[in-house]
């Protein structure tokens, strides 16, 4: 554990600034676009405009979080799902990933908490609420659905990307993108979670735990399932593979 600390407590100060970021900009953003109280709310008037700007605003913080010397080089995962399912695919060692969810989930809290003094009831009040993620007008199926879903799909994205030669450069871009994709049509149903440490640092400020156990269990649950089903295509691949040369190599024989 000392050992882990030592060798890598930048990378979790990485970590935690790059969740601290993502929340000020998602409370910053959602309190000036979704507060009663904010100008700027009853200047754009089109609801589905303003989500489409706030999933674009939020697509390019993730695309400066990836991208961003002071957060990329630990990998800017910010989200223990994300941790948990490297952990799970051996890319990172216990005390490592124990340490990363840690300082995910402060960096989240801190941040929240500091936008709440800074902002005050613009961020506080309804209906921004600390940008909680709660179910939406679909209800709490629809919620869990969705948010097992987006996480499968995101780390599908991720690995199958990541271990591809011509793909890898790609992964940060996409997974910004989806980042905009899912705050537009995942918000109105699920809030857009597909981060346990994103929704705990807003449920606790805001002390609103409605359904917190979905943006719990369900991140985890699609991008672990996500994991095994590629771990499954890998060594199917592999099989096939192996299966190939030896029967190339039977027939090189009888030739």
């Amino acid at each position: 554990m000392i050992a882990s600390f030592q060798k890598n407590w930048k990378h979790y100060l990485q970590e935690a600034l790059g969740l601290a970021i993502f929340m000020i900009s998602a409370c910053f953003f959602g309190a000036i676009l979704e507060s009663t109280n904010s100008p700027v709310h009853h200047a754009i008037r089109n609801d589905m405009f303003r989500l489409i700007l706030m999933g674009v605003l939020m697509g390019i913080t993730a695309l400066f979080i990836f991208y961003s010397p002071l957060t990329a080089p630990s990998g800017s995962q910010i989200n223990p799902a994300v941790t948990i399912t490297f952990l799970r695919l051996g890319r990172m060692c216990p005390w490592d990933a124990l340490f990363f969810m840690l300082f995910q989930i402060a960096g989240g809290v801190l941040a929240v908490l500091l936008m709440q003094v800074l902002m005050g009831n613009l961020l506080t009040n309804a209906p921004v609420f600390s940008v909680i993620t709660v179910p939406g007008k679909y209800g709490t199926t629809a919620a869990v659905l969705l948010e097992f879903v987006i996480a499968f799909g995101t780390m599908t994205m991720i690995l199958i990307t990541s271990g591809s030669e011509t793909q890898k450069k790609y992964t940060r871009n996409i997974a910004a993108f989806l980042v905009c994709t899912w705050v537009i049509l995942a918000g109105p149903i699920s809030g857009f979670g597909m981060n346990p440490a994103r929704s705990f640092a807003s449920a606790l400020a805001a002390n609103m735990w409605t359904a917190f156990w979905i943006y719990l269990v369900m991140p985890i649950a699609g991008m672990l399932c996500a994991a095994e089903c590629y771990l499954w295509y890998k060594k199917s691949a592999n099989k096939r593979q192996y299966t190939k040369g030896k029967k190339e190599k039977i027939l090189l024989k009888r030739n």
